[in-house]
């Protein structure tokens, strides 16, 4: 794990999550962090606070887009794995969390199918944080994360058995096993 943040109880913590940050304020931040670190998996679930703002929704999928590809252009062979966002306790900021998801979900497949290396994870499913997962009804509590870590631990695993998953020149750690 990487990034120019440290949150959680693990001893890996490092990140780069921005809560209360959207998509734009994000892409701002990762072009200073990725340049410096240069990760080869990008785990990426960026748009809550659009929709809690009601910040330009019909661009979502453009805007996250752009993030995507300055992420593949800046850190070579990189595999990005993007997730829908989670469910929203305020029906009208769900209302926006679900046209950002089909935005999300259409703009994966589109990536895919010109070769992009992404896996597009699903976080608003039966596998994925509830209502009662979130700490402030958007953002998840420690139940909320354990479950985006096993989606996310899917999406990794998934990458690794399609061959997405290069190692990265500097990397010194275990090699993934994938099950």
């Amino acid at each position: 794990m990487v990034g120019s943040r440290k949150s959680g109880s693990m001893e890996n913590n490092e990140n780069e999550g921005w809560r209360g940050f959207r998509i734009d304020q994000i892409t701002n931040k990762v072009k200073i962090s990725v340049p410096r670190l240069l990760p080869n998996i990008f785990t990426v679930n960026s748009g809550s606070n659009d929709c809690v703002q009601n910040f330009e929704i019909d661009t979502a999928g453009e805007r996250i887009s752009e993030m995507l590809e300055y992420l593949w252009t800046t850190s070579s062979g990189s595999t990005v794995i993007l997730s829908t966002l989670l469910p929203n306790l305020d029906g009208k900021i769900e209302s926006r969390v679900l046209r950002i998801n089909e935005k999300f979900r259409e703009m994966a497949n589109v990536k895919a199918a010109e070769g992009r290396e992404i896996i597009f994870e699903d976080m608003h499913s039966s596998d994925g944080p509830k209502i009662s997962d979130l700490a402030d009804g958007t953002h998840p509590n420690d139940v909320g994360y354990a479950k985006m870590a096993m989606i996310w631990r899917g999406g990794i695993y998934e990458a690794v058995h399609k061959g997405f998953v290069q190692r990265h020149c500097d990397y010194a750690g275990p090699e993934i096993i994938a099950s």
